[in-house]
C-alpha cells in the first residue's frame, strides 16, 4: 500500500497519539490501589443502607450516619492508641 506524505505524516501522528494515550492509561493503571472500606459491614446492614439511601436519598443517610459514627468514635479513647505508638518509637 502507498501512501502520500502528507498520509504518511498524519498516519504517523495518529499513531503517536494512541501510544501517548496508551502511555497515560498504563501509568493511572500503574498508580491504582486497592480500594479497602474503612467498615466492613454485615451483608443485612448493606441492605438495609441501600434501602435507606432509596428511600430517603444518598446524602441525608450519609449525614445520619455521620453523626452517628462521631458519637460513637468519642466514646473510644483514641488519645491512649497515640501515646502507645509514641512510646514504642
Amino acid at each position: 500500500m502507498r501512501a502520500k506524505k502528507t498520509e504518511n505524516e498524519t498516519l504517523s501522528k495518529a499513531i503517536d497519539n494512541m501510544q501517548e494515550g496508551l502511555d497515560s492509561v498504563i501509568e493511572l493503571y500503574n498508580e491504582l490501589e486497592d480500594d479497602k472500606p474503612l467498615i466492613s459491614f454485615d451483608k443485612e446492614v448493606l441492605e438495609d443502607l441501600e434501602k435507606a439511601k432509596h428511600i430517603y436519598g444518598e446524602e441525608y443517610v450519609s449525614q445520619k450516619l455521620n453523626t452517628i459514627v462521631k458519637e460513637v468514635l468519642t466514646w473510644l479513647d483514641l488519645e491512649y492508641e497515640e501515646e502507645d505508638d509514641e512510646e514504642e518509637d
